[in-house]
């Protein structure tokens, strides 16, 4: 099985309530790497009975760290429309709530399309250096389930700060796995804390809101493959222990397929 597919895992426990247990191997600062738990949350949508649709809007609410440990999701549809679908998501530890989340599901339809921005400016992805993980902290550990190759903005972590928090990247799968709604929400928070590549330097700091929305549809993730994505992020304010991020990821041809959004605690 795949490291992700693994750490995604969900078991069924009857009605609208599922067992999991993030792997080690996607470990973060604070618990895990906010992306797999972004994906499992939209798992057990994806993974329960009463699905219809494709996911088209994600957000998740980060309460209190996930321990080392198993949990419970419950997955509740609150409303089924004509083409849409409005979820509820509730995962809890030892008793207690850690994750909250809501999730909207359509069945999209051919209608006029346009798309008013411009993917980043970037070399081809073989003639960018991967990412080898030296310099940063053992905490890290998800960083080595992915391959990235990052153009603009990377964290070196040598104290002299920049002008802007802007980063460009070509990410993907270490192990190569097929683009799927799951590994797409995963990827959309692949970028290091703005607040490091703008000051150049370790800050406690973790996401507390995310919101991602899918332009994808099943046929362009199909194009897409084990392919890597380009990726960009930048800040708009840091104030008084918050900034928020915005990013953007591309396929291989061009096609935007994520615009995601966050809100991220952070302290000096």
């Amino acid at each position: 099985m795949h490291p992700f597919d693994e750490a995604v895992r969900l078991a069924p426990l009857g009605g609208d309530r599922f067992n999991g247990h993030i792997s080690p191997a996607y470990g973060n600062m604070v618990g895990p790497f906010g992306g797999v738990i972004a994906a499992v949350m939209l798992n057990a949508v994806l993974g329960h009975p009463s699905r219809q649709g494709d996911p088209v809007a994600l957000t998740v609410n980060f309460a209190a760290p996930i321990k080392d440990a198993a949990f419970v999701i419950t997955a509740r549809a609150v409303r089924t429309n004509r083409s849409n679908q409005h979820w509820l998501l509730e995962l809890e530890q030892d008793g207690n709530v850690a994750i909250t989340a809501t999730a909207l599901l359509a069945t999209r339809r051919e209608t006029w399309r346009s798309t008013e921005v411009l993917p980043p400016q970037a070399p081809a992805v073989a003639s960018v250096i991967p990412l080898t993980g030296d310099g940063l902290p053992a905490w890290a550990r998800w960083v080595s389930n992915y391959e990235l190759r990052v153009v603009r903005g990377n964290m070196t972590v040598d104290g002299v700060e920049r002008e802007d928090s802007a980063s460009t990247l070509w990410v993907r799968d270490a192990v190569p796995r097929p683009l799927d709604f799951l590994s797409l929400a995963a990827l959309s928070d692949v970028f290091f804390p703005r607040v490091m590549v703008r000051r150049q330097r370790m800050i406690p700091s973790g996401t507390v809101s995310m919101t991602v929305y899918f332009h994808a549809d099943a046929e362009a993730l199909s194009r897409q493959g084990t392919d890597a994505l380009l990726a960009t992020a930048r800040a708009q304010r840091f104030h008084d222990l918050y900034f928020d991020q915005t990013a953007q990821l591309w396929s291989k041809d061009n096609e935007l397929l994520v615009v995601t959004n966050q809100l991220v605690y952070y302290r000096e």
